[in-house]
């Protein structure tokens, strides 16, 4: 008797006084999550292996170099650049982060454009990407850009039978002054745009989110010195047009829009540097009756644009 109490004892029932808790055992966990970031999986070896090659490897230069890679950091940064079809490598998502919608829909984003490694990492290891900024659990890594040659746009433009109709940016230094440069160049028929190496913007994540996916059919150029870069379209016989607000002639006045150009934009309230100014052909003002005294790079390229699409038009 003794024994089968030993062996009724060891039977599993539902405790006294439970209250339905075992219940939540049977709660659904929410969606299956990508193989690439469950642990153990083959996928998730590689995509690790991956991320590692790529943060690792040196960044190689083509004929108008490379950037170097960057982090997008925080959930409604990361979902707003995946939205915005910002170029992205690696998605790093914190391990046991709380579910939310953004966290879902950047998983989701990154699953449909494919080609993005879904990395799952502790906190310490995202602390240590970051510098310890805020990433409240997932981090973008957008790949360098790789930028073309001066040249190259120019050759572009004329292999399709085109003038060409370049932007160059002198000592702009928003990436969102950059972005809606690259818009507007797309927008109205233009082959590029040209910005100087240094103490100036580049194509960052900022610039391809404000550029609102142009940046992709809209090829940016590097100058190690926009100088020499705009000398050497001036020998190609292309004319260089300079913006300033103290210009000899107006806009409407300007002939050379209608062939091929290049039209260079300044910071707002430097305006254009000594030595660019004095490389142009012309200094082109642009009529403003309502007294501004000056417009941000964005805005004026897309008034000259505009201008130029209509006369070739």
């Amino acid at each position: 008797m003794a024994a089968n109490n030993r062996r009724m004892s060891g039977k599993k029932g539902a405790q006294v006084g439970s209250g339905g808790q075992r219940r939540k055992a049977l709660e659904g966990k929410g969606p299956t999550p990508p193989a690439e970031m469950r642990k153990g999986h083959k996928k998730n070896r590689i995509a690790g292996a991956k991320a590692k090659q790529a943060v690792r490897r040196p960044t190689p230069r083509g004929r108008g170099g490379k950037s170097t890679s960057e982090l997008v950091v925080g959930r409604n940064p990361v979902v707003e650049a995946l939205r915005g079809g910002v170029p992205a490598s690696t998605l790093y998502v914190q391990q046991f982060i709380d579910n939310d919608e953004r966290v879902r829909e950047a998983l989701q984003l990154a699953a449909e454009r494919g080609g993005i490694n879904l990395m799952e990492a502790p906190r310490p290891e995202l602390d240590r990407m970051t510098n310890g900024l805020n990433h409240q659990g997932l981090v973008l890594q957008v790949p360098p850009y790789e930028y073309a040659h001066p040249e190259d746009l120019a050759n572009a433009a004329y292999d399709d039978g085109e003038d060409p109709l370049i932007v160059a940016l002198d000592g702009v230094t928003d990436p969102r002054n950059l972005g809606a440069v690259v818009r507007s160049v797309s927008a109205f028929g233009g082959h590029g745009v040209v910005v100087p190496e240094r103490r100036a913007a580049g194509m960052t994540a900022g610039a391809w989110k404000t550029s609102a996916g142009t940046a992709a059919r809209t090829p940016v150029a590097r100058a190690t010195n926009l100088t020499r870069a705009l000398e050497a379209y001036k020998k190609a016989g292309i004319v260089v047009v300079g913006l300033a607000a103290d210009g000899e002639a107006e806009l409407g006045d300007l002939r050379a829009l209608q062939g091929p150009v290049v039209i260079v934009v300044g910071s707002e309230g430097k305006g254009l540097s000594r030595l660019v100014g004095e490389t142009c052909d012309h200094r082109v003002r642009i009529p403003m009756p309502g007294g501004a005294e000056s417009l941000n790079a964005g805005v004026a390229a897309g008034i000259v644009l505009y201008e130029a699409a209509r006369r070739r038009g």
